[in-house]
């Protein structure tokens, strides 16, 4: 059976169903890839920002936002919120921050967030690649659940 290749960008979210591929590049944003291992059904997330403060917004940047907007998206396909699972990635401290810097730690504000906001909707973190100073390339496989890895100057890991 043939698959497509979805590539997700930046502020966007993707999903599909095996035997696609969700793909994403990442550096301080997080990915965050939610599985439904019954139906095979899957959302790959890019969010940029943790919070959204404005009432019109571009709902897929923001991880409060865009978590819960790609779940009822999921849930039209079929998949069951009861038996979800979510993996996360990226994250990383891309720029020299200072303390009185505006923004902080985007990365590391991202990742806070996105663990509260799956774990405030039950979804169990059942993998991480998160965190370190390097941009990543994911692949999340639909067939299976899996999420490859690939950095720069590292070994291909999968999660």
């Amino acid at each position: 059976m043939a698959f497509e290749l979805i590539n997700v960008g930046i502020a966007d979210y993707g999903v599909s169903r095996s035997p696609d591929i969700l793909r994403t590049i990442l550096g301080s944003c997080v990915g965050i890839c939610i599985y439904d291992p019954q139906s095979k059904i899957g959302g790959l997330s890019h969010i940029m920002l943790p919070t959204s403060k404005r009432e019109y917004v571009n709902i897929r940047k923001y991880a409060d936002t865009a978590i819960p907007a790609m779940l009822l998206d999921m849930e039209k396909m079929g998949c069951s919120r009861n038996s979800l699972i979510a993996k996360i990635t990226g994250g990383a401290t891309m720029f020299k921050h200072t303390e009185n810097s505006l923004m902080g730690d985007i990365g590391k504000n991202n990742i806070t967030t996105v663990r509260k906001i799956l774990t405030n909707l039950g979804i169990k973190i059942v993998a991480e690649d998160v965190g370190g100073d390097y941009g990543r390339t994911i692949d999340f496989y639909l067939e299976t659940g899996e999420v490859k890895i690939k950095t720069i100057g590292k070994e291909t890991k999968i999660i």
